[in-house]
This record gives C-alpha cells, sequence and structure tokens, in this order.
C-alpha cells in the first residue's frame, strides 16, 4: 500500500480509501477487511487462494487470514476495518446487488474529499455497505425484516412533521421498544441518534446542491437556519 488518501476512524473499525502500488504488502489483522475496487486491478493472495479485486469488485478477508497484496499498475479501493459478526455471511457469497455496492462504494469515497461529511459517513457507511451486499437476506425469518432504505424514503417526506420513534417503528410494524432494539442492533445508534443524522444527510445534499441556507432548513425541519448551520458544524467538528 502506497498512501492512505482518507482515514475516518482509528483502527480496527471504519473506512478509508486507500491507493496500493508495486510495494509488495502482508499482513493479517484480528478484524473482518472488506475490499471493494474504485480502480485499477488489486492483486491478492488470501492464505495461498489468489484472487483479484478490479474496479467493481468486492472481497471480504476473514480475521486471522494472512494476505498478501500488491497492484503492479496501481489500483485503489474503498476499504472497511469492522469486527461486526454479520460480515462473516458474506465471505462466501457475493453481493445481492453488485451495481448497488458500487455506487455505494463511490458514493463513500467521494464523501473521503468531503472533510466536514466524514462524520456522516462514519456513521452510516458501514451498515450501508452490510446492507448493500444483501447480508440481511440471511438473517433468520423469525425477526421481522426492517427496509432501512424504504423506511428513510417515508422519513424524508415528513421533515416537517414531529418524528418519534413510535412512528418509525409503526411504519416498520413494530412496537417501539422492538424498534428501538433493532435500530441499535442493525444500525448501531439510537433509533433518534439515526434519524437526526438521516435529516442532516438530506440538509447535506440539498446544500452540495446549491440550495440556500434558509429553503434547506424549510425542507428539512429545521427551526431556523441558523439551527440548520449550526447542526453542519457540529458535524464538520
Amino acid at each position: 500500500m502506497q498512501a492512505l488518501s482518507q482515514r475516518f476512524h482509528s483502527e480496527p473499525h471504519g473506512l478509508s480509501l486507500r491507493d496500493y502500488g508495486t510495494s509488495r504488502g502482508s499482513h493479517a489483522h484480528d478484524h473482518f477487511q472488506i475490499l471493494i475496487g474504485l480502480a485499477g486491478v488489486l492483486e491478492l493472495e488470501v492464505e495461498g487462494r489468489g484472487s483479484r479485486v478490479g474496479a467493481g469488485d468486492a472481497r471480504v478477508v476473514m480475521p486471522g487470514d494472512r494476505h498478501d497484496f500488491e497492484s503492479r499498475s496501481g489500483s485503489q479501493c474503498l476499504v472497511l476495518d469492522t469486527r461486526h459478526s454479520m460480515w462473516s455471511r458474506c465471505a462466501e457469497r457475493l453481493p445481492a446487488d453488485a451495481s448497488r455496492l458500487q455506487a455505494l462504494a463511490q458514493y463513500l469515497a467521494l464523501c473521503a474529499q468531503h472533510p466536514e461529511a466524514s462524520m456522516l459517513t462514519l456513521q452510516h457507511g458501514p451498515a450501508l455497505l452490510l446492507e448493500a451486499w444483501g447480508a440481511a437476506a440471511s438473517v433468520p425469518s423469525r425477526s421481522r425484516p426492517i427496509d432501512w432504505t424504504a423506511l428513510a424514503a417515508w422519513a424524508r417526506t415528513r421533515w416537517n412533521e414531529p418524528l418519534a420513534v413510535a412512528d418509525l417503528a409503526g411504519v416498520a410494524c413494530l412496537s417501539p421498544s422492538q424498534f428501538a432494539q433493532r435500530c441499535r442492533d442493525e444500525r448501531g445508534v439510537s433509533a433518534m441518534h439515526w434519524l437526526r443524522m438521516l435529516r442532516l444527510a438530506h440538509a447535506r445534499e440539498l446544500r452540495l446542491a446549491g440550495m440556500g441556507v434558509a429553503e434547506t432548513a424549510r425542507r428539512t425541519g429545521y427551526r431556523s437556519p441558523s439551527a440548520l448551520t449550526a447542526a453542519l458544524r457540529r458535524l464538520g467538528s
């Protein structure tokens, strides 16, 4: 590995955008490492098995697996270091929707170029990658699945309403306590924190698209432009 373009969190958790070159590396670690190719080709040898990560490819390196890596002509990957046990479900299966996973990886890589968005990426990127891989499809059916993407889309049309955990739980057909626990388990944050970050994500999208602060605040339910500005400033701090 020749360079690390942007690091979001200390080892062994978090997302990073990494450039690989001709300098050969070899190591093992005690956590999962997920590599999603963005450009070029990364040559891998994991426990003696050869593999390649080109643009659009994705690989899971299991904890403890020694792997050698190099890129003869240079490559770039989005890398997730995590101890989340559900990644073990992904090691022997291809992503359910490779095009969706690649589009998400490209978006997260773009966020690496905007340091003020790093907190948002850290909060939601790993969970979104796991969801895009399709690991949720292998969760036992005794747990009612939550379509987080659809739930997020539902919430985005209702920022003018005082949304609460009970509202989200009702859409998911769960009790408030069940939904709160599922959100902590599957999103890694409380339900209200997930909702706040979702609102901020929408506001940031609108601002990056050129919308004014006042109109963005109105559309995303902030009580004033200054409240939105303060929230975005806290996000970037």
